[in-house]
């Protein structure tokens, strides 16, 4: 059986990583401080991992010798990088280049998780070959780590995805799971209603990169879903699903909100060479919400 490494493991998309990689491979979770994954199975091993830490990056590669490293770990936050572009050169881009300096050492297959954010937003069928033009400092340092991976010397593979949301078995939240919260507790949800996205569910995102890893399937792939919406339509289908007040979901505009990131006012992808070449197909929104707030 071969083994597979996963980075940023605790969080949300790498929690159902290991779940679904850990059937097939010898899966070693690393993430930041302690253990945080609601699945375990005989295939699944946890180890700290700073991987903003050249010297603890070459050491736990090395010792562990992976066979596939898949590379979810990243800052995420748009806010956040546009406010210390120094923390986000140093996860995004500098922690790439060392896992992937090792990762040559011991012939690694390396997958890396990338974002729609690398676009401008000009529309909702982005295709692989697609122009990149981000417009915050998050997906410009996501385009820069790509650059890295795809100089690699060994088998490469870049995965965009778009707006991932899904049960957070890891405590970890996302965009409709932070608004059903707040309407729970009769809170105003103030969302967009001028953007669109191809909102992705976790475990169609998880289910292809296992296709990736096992096929190892080389290149760039876009994963999302195929539905086209807004932030506010997402809200809106939250709170008529979970019988909750759709009133105080309120649009906005990105121009009346004051963010110190832009957001790319359309993003979406083309799915074909997914469809074509993973046999990819995702659940429509409808079903996401439905396996994102089962009853």
């Amino acid at each position: 059986m071969q083994k597979l490494l996963i980075t940023g493991a605790n969080g949300f998309v790498g929690n159902y990583l290991c779940a679904e990689l850990a059937p097939h491979f010898k899966v070693v979770a690393t993430g930041k401080g302690e253990r945080r994954l609601f699945f375990a199975h005989p295939h699944l091993s946890y180890r700290a991992l700073d991987i903003t830490s050249p010297e603890e990056v070459a050491a736990l590669i090395r010792e562990e010798s992976p066979d596939i490293i898949v590379h979810s770990a990243a800052m995420s936050k748009p806010d956040d990088c546009e406010a210390d572009h120094d923390q986000a050169d140093l996860v995004n881009v500098d922690a790439t280049q060392w896992l992937l300096e090792t990762a040559a050492e011991v012939g690694a297959f390396f997958i890396f998780l990338s974002t729609d954010f690398i676009f401008a937003g000009e529309r909702v069928n982005y295709r692989e070959e697609d122009e990149p033009g981000p417009v915050n400092y998050y997906g410009q340092t996501k385009l820069e780590a790509e650059a890295l991976v795809q100089n690699f010397p060994g088998p490469w593979s870049i995965v965009r995805t778009v707006l991932v949301y899904g049960d957070p078995k890891s405590g970890r939240q996302n965009i409709l799971t932070t608004v059903a919260q707040a309407l729970k507790k009769g809170e105003t949800v103030k969302i967009f209603d001028d953007q669109l996205r191809t909102p992705t569910y976790v475990e169609d995102l998880a289910k292809a990169i296992k296709a990736i890893a096992l096929g190892k399937r080389t290149g760039v792939f876009h994963i999302s879903g195929k539905d086209v919406l807004s932030p506010y339509q997402m809200a809106i289908a939250v709170a008529r699903h979970l019988g909750l007040d759709e009133t105080l979901v309120q649009p906005v505009k990105a121009a009346d909100m004051s963010q110190p990131a832009r957001r790319p006012p359309i993003t979406g992808f083309d799915l074909s060479k997914a469809g074509k070449v993973l046999g990819y197909e995702p659940v429509s929104f409808q079903e996401g919400l439905k396996l994102t707030f089962p009853h």
